[in-house]
């Protein structure tokens, strides 16, 4: 029995290897890239609800984008508070902004997707931006840093969202490592030629991408996904490519409470369901690879079956996925959470197996 066991967890360790030396490697090893401006008109598109704190903020950083030809597409969807007040007071101070206001319908209430349809329709650019409410670029050359990977032939940019560092808290550690791994995972997948996610805090996209998959009508029943789930329908190998220079970047404000990122995984994990099929039996197969390599050793190790054998495995791939996260921690300024690694990495581990447990429970809260 023990003999069954061990080849079992050397499948698992293989497995484990192979996605980081065939699949997660293609970031890892990437080359540089490097700005080469393109004469695109841009419209950067930002999608707000009860975020009267953040646009107040925030907007302004958007304003100072250096960039020649783009406006701001501004979308209040049926806010409470102020939200749509500020817009207004920026839409009469800069002729760049365009204002959208949403309002609550039967059909279509609280539903993010038809906010952002609206504001896609209104935008009168060829090339489209998103980026979420609380979230600002890195840098002045954020829009020029996403659109210099468009080309004749890539119409879909796939960019990274960063978190806020937080001084002393291990949970930021923990979001924001979480978001790294995502990251390594998507941007490799896209290299790969499979892309299948990206995220709103920083995505770009042609418009008629858009409209050659009808917008969101596929799955616009499920209140989150505009970005997932358009990127998981809309791109493949010839159409998406990747941003990962330093300017590109824009940073979020992370949660702050364990139980306030949990809602959000929560909601996360329950879009990935409808990932195309090779999309979520890869997901799944790593996931479940990383539960069974914490899990399996332990009964070897009981026992001293073979534990030197055990032990050198356990070896090998920590190397082995240590490397390659650091590798791509350094492309994407994140070197100070791979530090942590195989503890932050434990606690994901069983932090997802409880989100998938609370959501067969119940359903996670969604946009609004």
């Amino acid at each position: 029995m023990l003999i069954i066991i061990l080849y079992f967890f050397v499948a698992i360790v293989a497995v484990q290897i192979l996605f980081y030396l065939i699949v997660f490697s293609k970031f890892a090893f990437a080359k540089a890239q490097s700005i080469t401006p393109k004469k695109v008109s841009v419209s950067v598109i930002v999608c707000a609800k009860n975020e009267a704190e953040n646009v107040a903020n925030f907007i302004p950083l958007l304003l100072e984008q250096d960039y020649p030809d783009f406006e701001i597409i501004l979308i209040d969807d049926a806010s409470s508070d102020n939200t749509l007040e500020i817009f207004e007071t920026y839409e009469k101070q800069y002729s760049n902004i365009r204002l959208v206001k949403v309002k609550n319908n039967e059909a279509f209430w609280g539903n993010k997707k038809y906010a952002l349809t609206l504001g896609i329709k209104t935008a009168k650019k060829e090339y489209l931006l998103f980026t979420d409410a609380d979230c600002y670029p890195t840098s002045k050359d954020w829009i020029t840093a996403m659109s210099s990977q468009f080309t004749m032939q890539k119409t879909i940019v796939l960019g990274y969202g960063k978190y806020e560092k937080i001084a002393n808290s291990f949970l930021n550690k923990i979001i924001r490592f979480e978001t790294l791994l995502t990251a390594i995972q998507y941007f490799s997948w896209a290299k790969a030629g499979h892309p299948y996610m990206g995220v709103g805090r920083n995505l770009a996209y042609k418009k008629e991408e858009f409209f050659n998959v009808n917008g969101f009508i596929s799955h616009i029943q499920v209140r989150s996904g505009d970005d997932d789930l358009f990127i998981n329908e809309a791109a493949n190998a010839k159409n998406t490519t990747i941003a990962y220079l330093p300017e590109s970047f824009t940073l979020s404000k992370p949660k702050i409470t364990y139980k306030d990122w949990i809602i959000q995984k929560r909601r996360h994990f329950a879009t990935a369901t409808y990932y195309k099929t090779f999309d979520k039996v890869q997901l799944g197969i790593f996931y479940f690879s990383q539960l069974l390599f914490l899990l399996v050793p332990i009964v070897l190790l009981a026992f001293q079956y073979e534990w030197i054998l055990v032990v050198s495995l356990i070896g090998i791939r920590y190397l082995i996925t240590w490397l390659i996260i650091g590798f791509s921690a350094a492309k994407l300024k994140e070197k100070d959470v791979v530090y942590f690694y195989p503890i932050i990495e434990f606690i994901l581990i069983f932090t997802q197996l409880n989100v998938f447990f609370k959501n067969i429970i119940s359903k996670p809260v969604q946009w609004r």
